[in-house]
């Protein structure tokens, strides 16, 4: 990991941009999300840059929806994927404007649909027939007619772990090639209804792009049937699912993902639409740890920290490895440890048998933590939500605040009587 993750090294001391992760500690306590907002700006840039005036980069909300984050995004032009009404919110009280939204999902409520159509998205990327009969139902009602676009599942398989893969056939997502024909028609039929595009996505972590251009190869082929048929594409909406470093991966570049599907998708007359989401925040963030105590259980030595699964559930949901280290040289010699949380789950692991320096009270990071960490995060075991800082420069921004025991039990009642 290099200063261009927005972290580095000085003195043997990591720090965010020009402030001392050391500092951050001190002033918001751990566990605690820190963010670089250059590193963000210039995954932004490289994305921006490798689409050219081929089309639209939409950033895909649920990796991590922090409005500070959704913001800066939207200042800079992005649009958005979203899969649900509270992420279309999110959108639109950060300033991403509606019109550049797509949104995706499997399972979207009527109200969801409502809101967002009344909000007038730029599409809907529906996922089934019978969403498609539910959309064009609403838009009856509203007097609105409603952009779609098919979301197809290519069946192209996607080295990642099976809960990230969404692109082979037994997939909850998307729509078979060959009930994606009917559909469209449909949709083209149906006057409520407004043919703007395609779509697909065949998963998350991807560090080869061979089966995204696959998967762009499979499209273009049903755009073209389409078109002989006079159903216009407007847009083609690729998706994303491009790797990180999370330890020793070398994912591809930005510029390779573009390319990949660029090239199948050249021709056709469509937008080229990519939805990076981990891409721009995993590496640009860090969760920052404390350690309360070293415990010896058998051959294994615990490093059990302050931060949980509760807090960053990727490691337990997936098996996922995260690099940590020690934020600042100490007196501690290094040792073999399990860096584990204070939740009660044998799940609540970050990591196994890592060579670390560190004693009780010690600071660790756990680094490409800003992708599916504080969105993920719950308050299970009874444990309030931890801030998110996010540095620029010299300064650091607060923009999430911790939570207290009050906002544990916000909205909740006793029973009359008690």
């Amino acid at each position: 990991m290099t200063a261009e993750d927005g972290f580095e090294r000085r003195d043997g001391e990591l720090w965010a941009e020009s402030v001392p992760l050391r500092e951050i500690a001190g002033r918001f306590g751990t566990p605690c999300y820190v963010y670089s907002r250059a590193a963000i700006e210039a995954r932004w840039a490289r994305y921006r840059a490798a689409m050219g005036n081929r089309g639209s980069v939409c950033y895909a909300v649920k990796a991590n929806g922090s409005l500070a984050l959704l913001g800066l995004l939207a200042e800079h032009g992005a649009g958005f994927d979203i899969v649900s009404g509270g992420e279309l919110a999110r959108v639109l009280r950060a300033g991403g404007d509606p019109g550049r939204v797509v949104f995706s999902g499997v399972g979207k409520g009527v109200e969801e649909i409502r809101r967002a159509l009344g909000a007038g998205i730029r599409c809907f990327n529906v996922e089934s027939a019978a969403e498609l009969e539910r959309l064009a139902a609403i838009a009856r009602e509203a007097h609105t007619p409603a952009p779609v676009a098919i979301r197809i599942n290519p069946d192209v398989e996607a080295p990642t772990h099976r809960y990230i893969a969404t692109g082979q056939a037994e997939s909850k997502f998307g729509v078979p090639l060959e009930e994606a024909r009917a559909l469209y028609r449909r949709a083209a039929a149906e006057p409520a209804l407004r043919v703007r595009g395609l779509a697909f996505h065949i998963g998350s972590q991807l560090m080869s792009v061979a089966p995204l251009e696959a998967a762009a190869e499979r499209a273009a082929a049903l755009v073209r049937e389409l078109q002989a048929e006079g159903i216009a594409i407007e847009h083609i909406d690729a998706g994303g699912g491009l790797g990180v470093r999370y330890t020793r991966e070398s994912p591809p570049a930005p510029s390779e993902h573009v390319e990949a599907v660029a090239g199948p998708l050249a021709g056709l007359g469509a937008e080229l639409i990519v939805e990076p989401g981990r891409a721009l925040v995993a590496e640009a963030g860090l969760l920052l740890t404390r350690v309360e105590y070293l415990k010896q259980g058998g051959a294994r030595t615990f490093a059990v920290v302050d931060a949980g699964m509760n807090d960053y559930l990727r490691p337990a949901l997936y098996g996922a490895e995260h690099a940590v280290e020690a934020v600042a040289p100490g007196e501690a010699a290094e040792r073999r440890l399990d860096i584990v949380g204070p939740v009660c789950e044998s799940a609540d692991v970050f990591a196994t048998d890592r060579p670390l320096p560190a004693a009780a009270g010690d600071l660790l990071a756990v680094r490409s933590a800003g992708a599916y960490g504080a969105a993920m995060a719950s308050q299970y075991n009874g444990r309030p939500r931890p801030p998110e800082v996010l540095v620029d420069g010299a300064h650091t921004h607060l923009i999430r605040r911790r939570e207290s025991a009050e906002d544990l039990m916000r909205g909740e009642r006793l029973l009359p009587g008690s």
